[in-house]
């Protein structure tokens, strides 16, 4: 971002809304007299934040590989475990029993029409201190198929669906085939997911130099991006269906557990995946011959891509170790002294791919230097007036094992006692990103308001609203934005340890951090190192400080606040957009087919053969039908009637209402799960279905709107209007006790 038009519009936003929010230092939940002494708690706790502890943290925690499962990732659980202890918390280390598949075997080589072995090995660096030690894992999919299997080679993009149809389209078909498809634009378990559903027999991932390597910057050691052999990890779980341990779905994965033999898990692909870097894909690509990759396929290596199948063809042979391993949670409490049994639980995940710097451990050290604060202020007699609990988390990143078993293993008590889970993950230089549940987005601009950007020195609220406005897309929306008084927090979707608190759950719950400064190509690599972090990534530590402040600042306004800071309205106004959005999306739906339709009547596709020669038109749709959102209309008109002035109607200093408050949430539950995956009960927001990360809002209604499965609209929309129902008569009943 170039700092000539970013620095003026930070004024801009600072001489408008935002300096209203900064001249209301008002308090959700809180009094006046109240809110003051809540600053001066928040001013103390932020005396006790170390910029350089937290890199000290950092260097230590991330000196070694430490996956889950091996004896460096025990013995980070029992160093953090020391920590939180002598920080004055009740601490111990909750253990689960899950299955974690390591490789055995790996070959990848192309057989024809020349010949070519594939390294697999991302090398020692002089520049990187860590990159050549011993308990590394090696490059692979986790919960890839074992497979040994030979074929042409198809490229298919991105390895969407959109890109499938596509190749439908040129007459390619992928059946019998291994493709190869790059990352990005969804999460990594899409591709081998969308591969197997087309009849692909393997796939192959590789991270393109136009995406994540020279063409977007100096790769590393001399710059922050991808060089030519460096490779993402990464699970493919199909964590849509459900994460956690694929073989205890719903219940905790304790010794004892009854699992399903790993043939039933509906969660595991069926396929051979394998990540490799742009040293080994180029001569795969190269070979290619076939039609022309489109212009949007094209990536940054030096050759023209085609999409082949031709006579290229490889062989793909993985074999795994299918072991179980134990998961070392580490669960560190202070007991409230008013409100014991309500919970305000913050967590990060300790485990990495390898040494993990930047993912996870700048997150986790953000955490336990909150920890350590806390722990001071209770030195001085501090007492939070509910329990907090704080959580490192092992097994994240195959599937975030550690903090699902957990959930489903302490699920009626959470639903009785969790006021809310605050997540992080890693971190980095740059703009507060916040997401999660919509009733927080007033506390979390309070929050954003009280605290100063290092860099710039105005407020986080101020420079993430400067930052909104200029990523903008046209002058309206730009305008828009800078009206606000504050920030719009993100709908959260999955890829780390909030999913099962709250899309299973339904617990209010928060992901925050930093970044947009901090890009680079180290992501699940041997490089994602304490020099690399320290070089490219927060290298003053002082956005690992403003993390422990955002997040502390939160923890501790929840879990000290008489009446907890939910603001409903804004909850409905998010909902009410959502349902907006989805009504133009069937809209959009009918008259884009019917305009496809009448293109296909009248020839137009064959007309314009000299722009795609090789592709055939679509084929014909079907009409798309009235698609009636009355009922979830109504019910929203239900909830706007209720949400109007909600907090004054919740008269002030009712502790006793604060249970309902929480429990709100759990209104917007559908027992019966989303289609074809049960274990997502949230009908606000899920991961989507071909996104993976990405989330879908209203995901019921949504997804079976994209896939055309009209009668199932009908259906969802019925279920999310239930559930909007439940919670507009909910909050009625809390406004008239």
């Amino acid at each position: 971002m170039k700092k000539t038009f970013f620095y003026p519009l930070l004024a801009v936003c600072l001489y408008t809304g935002s300096t209203v929010l900064a001249q209301d230092r008002k308090m959700l939940g809180y009094t006046d007299s109240e809110a003051t002494r809540q600053q001066q708690l928040e001013a103390r706790f932020d005396q006790h934040l170390s910029s350089t502890h937290l890199g000290e943290t950092i260097k230590s925690l991330s000196s070694q590989p430490h996956h889950i499962g091996s004896a460096r990732g025990k013995a980070v659980a029992e160093d953090i475990l020391q920590r939180f202890k002598s920080y004055g918390w009740d601490a111990e280390i909750v253990t689960y029993q899950v299955l974690f598949p390591t490789p055995k075997e790996r070959l990848l080589e192309m057989t024809g029409p020349t010949t070519y072995k594939a390294v697999l090995k991302e090398p020692a660096l002089k520049e990187d201190g860590t990159s050549g030690q011993e308990g590394q894992l090696p490059t692979y999919n986790c919960w890839s198929a074992d497979g040994d299997v030979t074929a042409p080679l198809v490229f298919v993009n991105y390895g969407l669906p959109e890109d499938y149809e596509y190749l439908e389209r040129a007459g390619v078909d992928v059946r019998g085939k291994i493709v190869i498809a790059k990352y990005g634009r969804s999460w990594r378990g899409i591709k081998p997911k969308v591969a197997q559903e087309h009849g692909a027999i393997g796939c192959i991932i590789y991270s393109d130099p136009k995406d994540d390597g020279y063409v977007a910057g100096e790769v590393y050691p001399q710059g922050a991006f991808k060089n030519e052999y460096g490779v993402q990890r990464g699970s493919i779980m199909d964590m849509v269906i459900y994460p956690g341990d694929p073989l205890t779905p719903n219940i905790g994965a304790t010794a004892n557990a009854r699992r399903l033999d790993r043939q039933q898990a509906t969660n595991l692909l069926k396929i051979p995946v394998l990540p490799i870097s742009y040293h080994d894909a180029a001569p795969l690509l190269k070979a290619l011959d076939g039609p022309v990759a489109p212009d949007a396929w094209r990536g940054g290596l030096p050759f023209t891509y085609h999409i082949g199948p031709g006579k290229t063809k490889v062989h793909l042979k993985l074999v795994f170790n299918w072991d179980m391993k134990p998961c070392h949670n580490v669960i560190a409490k202070m007991k409230g002294s008013e409100e014991p049994d309500q919970w305000v639980v913050r967590g990060n995940h300790h485990d990495a791919w390898v040494n993990g710097a930047a993912d996870p451990i700048s997150g986790l050290a953000a955490l336990l230097e909150e920890a350590k604060a806390i722990g001071e202020l209770s030195k001085d007699g501090f007492k939070p007036r509910r329990t907090l609990v704080y959580c490192a988390w092992d097994g994240e990143e195959p599937g975030l094992l550690g903090s699902t078993e957990w959930v489903e293993d302490h699920a009626a008590e959470l639903q009785e006692k969790a006021v809310v889970y605050i997540n992080s993950d890693g971190n980095g230089r740059g703009f507060l990103n916040a997401s999660g549940s919509h009733a927080f987005e007033t506390l979390i601009n309070q929050v954003g308001r009280d605290i100063i950007d290092p860099q710039t020195k105005v407020s986080i609220l101020a420079r993430r609203q400067a930052f909104d406005v200029l990523r903008a897309a046209t002058v309206k929306q730009k305008k828009e934005k800078l009206a606000r008084q504050g920030i719009t927090i993100n709908a959260m979707g999955s890829g780390s340890d909030y999913s099962s608190f709250l899309q299973h759950l339904g617990v209010p719950s928060l992901d925050l951090g930093f970044g947009g400064e901090d890009a680079g190509g180290e992501y699940h690599s041997i490089y994602d190192s304490y020099d690399n972090y320290v070089r490219f990534k927060d290298p003053t530590f002082s956005y690992g400080v403003v993390l422990s402040q955002t997040a502390g600042h939160t923890a501790l306004r929840i879990a000290n606040a008489v009446t907890l800071p939910f603001d409903f309205r804004k909850l409905y106004e998010t909902v009410n957009g959502y349902v907006n959005e989805l009504t133009e999306l069937a809209s959009d739906l009918r008259e884009s087919t019917a305009l496809e339709n009448q293109l296909l009547r009248e020839n137009k596709y064959q007309l314009a053969a000299d722009t795609a020669k090789h592709l055939s038109p679509p084929p014909v749709r079907a009409a798309v039908p009235f698609i009636d959102f009355a009922p979830i209309q109504n019910a929203l008109v239900a909830l706007d009637t209720v949400t109007q002035g909600f907090s004054g109607k919740l008269a002030a200093n009712k502790p006793q209402l604060n249970k309902q408050l929480y429990q709100a949430e759990q209104q917007l539950l559908n027992e019966k799960g989303l289609p074809s995956r049960a274990w997502y009960k949230h009908t606000l927001y899920a991961p989507g279905f071909y996104t993976g990360y990405g989330v879908k809002t209203i995901p019921g209604v949504r997804e079976a709107l994209e896939q055309r499965r009209w009668q199932e609209a009908g259906e969802q929309i019925d279920a999310a209007a239930a559930a909007i129902s439940r919670l507009a008569k909910y909050l009625q009943t809390l406004t008239t006790n």
